[in-house]
């Protein structure tokens, strides 16, 4: 019977919470989720405009290494939508100059022999420099990433003297794509874990894309399989507070007025939002909670441009060093849904999905000069295919605050999924798992927060 089922209310509708309802409702838990907004999805979240076309709140670039993400969408009959790409990655420079990292299909770590012998751009002396400052990670694998975190990868880098021209063309739109910060800024912790991941598992840098939208193929299908299990969903709905009564959570206050209640909570909620909702009687009892107000938002920018002919013929990822998009994609090639423009077909040609990225600085910048940066970035590295392009259409979406900001020596601020707090537990790509604030991260986050919770309630 549904009131003989333990009761959990998760805040947040991002890809954390709802994974998290699909596992707790497979528990046989009775939830209710709570999203701010009319879209679920959070940081994957997808829509049409007024004009029917998909706008996404980023570029969803699925890697190889997200194993359980994967398995979620097994679950719920969703995998068959990833399009996975040739095994390489291009960097596109000013000029119209390009050269890309190809891999062998063979064991770790010979499947990158391609990439130093011959990317046609970096001499043998530079990637042999590179692989030498490696030796510790190959040495300690996943146990030398956590002792570099006082660093910044630039410090990092500089240390080990691989050169600037490899920190410059090959690892900054490497951060900036990751975590949306600079090599400069981001911890070396962040790029060597991601390289020692790329280096062990041969397959971790494959990149895939969805056929179509994330909102289409990924969110409503888990949305829908949580629904069918009984999950009740409210949108529009705002948690305003935890309320804490010194021993434990006993209920949400909503931005309504209204108090909801259940024997289990879960914040899914990106960093920011939870540090609002945590009461300050909770923060002064446990420091647990005051620790999370050292991690911040990184500002985020994502940029569409239609064009009126085919700039680029690559199915896969892209990244460039130059300029203001470090990472970016043809959707018109990677994504055969959105060859569309307006409702009519936008074959042959160009539909472009850009991370404009450092954000800080131009987050105070007009659409017009913004879309002006990007359109001349791409002009720069195609200079022939791109003369006397026209564009047909643009879209930009800011978000003032999306993933955490991996600065060095913020790892130890990180959070479990359990809670000093015995009936309340935190997901989200911020909290200590694997994968960071991704989508791997978000479902891996969801897995060991309801695994905690389960744990709590003595449910198997």
């Amino acid at each position: 019977m549904q009131g003989d089922k333990k009761s959990v209310i998760i805040l947040g509708g991002g890809l954390a919470g709802l994974t998290a309802a699909k596992r707790l409702v497979d528990k046989g838990f009775s939830v209710k989720l709570l999203e701010k907004r009319s879209i679920y999805g959070g940081k994957v979240s997808s829509w049409k405009d007024d004009e029917g076309d998909w706008i996404e709140s980023g570029t969803h670039c699925f890697f190889g290494a997200y194993d359980v993400l994967y398995d979620l969408m097994r679950e719920i009959n969703a995998y068959h939508a990833v399009l996975w790409k040739d095994h390489q990655l291009t960097y596109t420079l000013a000029k119209g100059n390009n050269f890309t990292f190809n891999t062998w299909n063979l064991p770790s770590p010979l499947h990158l022999m391609p990439a130093i012998v011959k990317n046609g751009y970096f001499s043998f002396g530079e990637m042999a420099s590179f692989a030498k400052s490696l030796v510790p990670l190959a040495l300690k694998k996943e146990k030398y990433p956590p002792t570099q975190d006082h660093l910044t990868f630039t410090q990092w880098a500089r240390a080990h003297k691989f050169g600037d021209r490899l920190l410059d063309k090959m690892f900054r739109p490497m951060a900036l794509a990751l975590k949306f910060i600079p090599p400069e800024e981001i911890s070396a912790k962040i790029i060597l874990d991601v390289t020692e991941v790329f280096y062990r598992i041969p397959d971790a840098s494959k990149m895939g894309f969805l056929k179509g939208s994330p909102q289409e193929y990924l969110i409503h299908p888990l949305q829908e399989y949580c629904r069918a299990k009984g999950t009740e969903f409210f949108d529009r709905t705002a948690a305003e507070e935890l309320l804490f009564d010194g021993t434990e959570i006993q209920g949400v206050r909503l931005g309504s007025g209204e108090v909801l209640t259940a024997d289990y909570y879960l914040s899914a909620l990106p960093v920011h939002n939870l540090r609002k909702v945590v009461p300050d009687s909770l923060r002064r009892k446990e420091g647990f909670f005051s620790q999370i107000d050292n991690l911040d938002g990184v500002p985020v920018i994502s940029a569409q441009i239609w064009y009126d002919r085919q700039i680029t013929p690559i199915d896969n990822v892209l990244f460039s060093p130059d300029g203001v998009i470090p990472v970016y994609a043809d959707l018109a090639n990677t994504t055969p849904d959105y060859r569309m423009l307006r409702g009519k077909p936008h074959m042959n040609k160009s539909r472009f999905e850009f991370c404009v990225a450092p954000a800080k600085e131009l987050m105070g910048l007009s659409k017009d000069e913004i879309i002006s940066m990007v359109d001349q970035n791409i002009r720069d590295c195609y200079p022939e295919q791109a003369r006397d392009a026209q564009i047909l259409k643009s879209t930009l979406v800011k978000i003032p605050n999306s993933v955490y900001a991996p600065l060095p020596d913020m790892e130890q601020y990180r959070p479990t999924q359990k809670t000093p707090v015995s009936n309340l537990f935190l997901a989200g790509g911020f909290t200590q798992q694997l994968y960071y604030d991704s989508m791997g991260g978000a479902v891996m986050s969801a897995n060991l927060a309801t695994d905690e919770l389960a744990r709590a309630s003595g449910t198997r």
